[in-house]
C-alpha cells in the first residue's frame, strides 16, 4: 500500500512532467529536470514510474482521461462555465503530443471527434458532413496552440499563459458567436464548391 505522501509525490511528479513535456517535448525533458521541478529525487521518480517512458505513459493516461471527462461534460450539458485550472496545461501537453507524433495524441484527437459528433447532434446544427464539420473545428482550435509563437509575437504576450490565453480565447468566442458569412454568401460558396466537385468528377 502506498502512503499518502507517496501518492502526493506521484501526483507532483506527474504534474511536473506534464508541464515540462508540454514546454520541451518528451525528448527535451530529462528525468533530472522533472525530478527537480517536482521537488523529489530521480530515484523516487524511477521508483514510481520506472523510466521516462513509463512516466510519459502515465501522463498520457491522465491527460486523456481528464480531457475526455471535460469534453463529455460539455457535450452533455452544453454549458460553458469557468474552466478548471488544469485546462491550459492539458491543452498545451496534448498539442505537443500531436506535434511529437505521439500515438496517444492522435488517438485523443480521433476520440475528440467522436465527442464532437455527440455535441453536434445535441445542438441541432445542420451539416451535410458532420464528421468533417467537427474535425475542422477541432483542427482550427488546435491551430491556435500550434501557432502560439506567432500569435504571441503579434499580440505582444504569451498566449499559453494568463492573460494572453484569455485574450486569445475571448477572440475565439467572439468569432464563434457571430456569422462571418451571410446566407447568400454561404450559398454562393457552396454552389462554387459543388461546381468544382462536378468538374473534378468529369475529369477523372
Amino acid at each position: 500500500m502506498s502512503s499518502d505522501s507517496d501518492l502526493t509525490a506521484r501526483a507532483r511528479i506527474r504534474d511536473a512532467a506534464i508541464e515540462l513535456f508540454a514546454e520541451k517535448g518528451v525528448a527535451g525533458a530529462t528525468i533530472r529536470d522533472i525530478a527537480q521541478a517536482a521537488g523529489v529525487s530521480s530515484g523516487l521518480l524511477r521508483h514510481h514510474f520506472g523510466s521516462k517512458e513509463g512516466l510519459r505513459d502515465a501522463c498520457d493516461e491522465w491527460a486523456t482521461s481528464r480531457v475526455a471527462e471535460l469534453q463529455i461534460r460539455f457535450a452533455e450539458t452544453q454549458l460553458i462555465g469557468a474552466l478548471p485550472p488544469d485546462t491550459m496545461i492539458l491543452q498545451r501537453y496534448l498539442v505537443r503530443s500531436l506535434m511529437d507524433g505521439s500515438p496517444t495524441g492522435a488517438k485523443l484527437f480521433a476520440r475528440s471527434i467522436g465527442h464532437g459528433g455527440f455535441w453536434l447532434e445535441k445542438t441541432g446544427i445542420d451539416s451535410a458532413d458532420p464528421q468533417a464539420f467537427v474535425a475542422v473545428i477541432a483542427a482550427m482550435k488546435m491551430g491556435m496552440f500550434l501557432m502560439h509563437e506567432q500569435l504571441s509575437a503579434v499580440l505582444g504576450e504569451d498566449v499559453r499563459v494568463m492573460p494572453g490565453w484569455l485574450r486569445m480565447n475571448r477572440a475565439a468566442v467572439e468569432i464563434f458567436r457571430q456569422p462571418l458569412l451571410t446566407p447568400e454568401q454561404a450559398d454562393q460558396a457552396m454552389k462554387a464548391l459543388d461546381r468544382l466537385a462536378l468538374h473534378e468528377g468529369e475529369s477523372t
